[in-house]
Parts: C-alpha cells; structure tokens; sequence
C-alpha cells in the first residue's frame, strides 16, 4: 500500500544517516521500510487516540530494535546521532497524522537502543 499522506509520501526518512557511511544503506532500508510500514498502518487503522498510535510505534520500535545486530554485523549501531534520528522519524510521523501532543519518548519508550 501506497502511503497518502502527503506530507510524508515522499519524504526522505533518516536522511541524515545515508548521508554518513558509518551507517550501511542496507540496513537503513530496512529501517526505512519499518517507518514507510508503520505510516500504512497509521493510515489502515486510522488510530482514535493517543494509545492506539503508541500501540502501533511500539511494534515499529521492537522492529528497530531487531535491527541493531544487523548494524553491528556491518561495523555500527544505533547511537546517539541515530537514535536522534530515528526518534525525529517517529516524532514526524505522529505530528503529520495529527498528533502533536504524542510524546516523543513514549513514541519509542520499547527502544533498546
């Protein structure tokens, strides 16, 4: 599914990362394809309220989370500079669906990162 909103269709998530090769494009496709998947399901399920879209961040997070032994298999991890980064993704994502009042921590509060 196609995402439609238009704010985020074609933005560039965790832009800063494929900028530094520190980071391996392969795995921040992957990270890429677990935030383009949680804006469809954002848009599938069309969450009520605030607990609903933590709901749905907390999968998105534990999908990050597996992704760290895939970074370290390619010489990085997920540290502060993208931590940041993934955290403004989420924060990006909740305000573009409507929700500027979520928390940016509790967006991510299962990261093990």
């Amino acid at each position: 599914m196609a995402i439609t909103n238009e704010r985020l269709a074609g933005y560039t998530f965790l832009a800063l990362l494929y900028e530094d090769e520190y980071f391996p494009d392969h795995v921040l496709d992957r990270g890429t394809a677990v935030l383009r998947a949680l804006c469809e399901r954002i848009e599938a399920e069309r969450p009520a309220d605030l607990a609903a879209l933590y709901a749905l961040t907390a999968v998105a997070t534990e999908a990050f989370n597996d992704l760290e032994a895939a970074f370290e298999e390619a010489g990085s991890e997920i540290e502060t500079v993208a931590r940041e980064e993934i955290g403004e993704a989420f924060w990006v994502i909740a305000t573009a669906y409507g929700f500027a009042d979520a928390d940016p921590e509790e967006l991510i509060a299962r990261r093990e990162w």
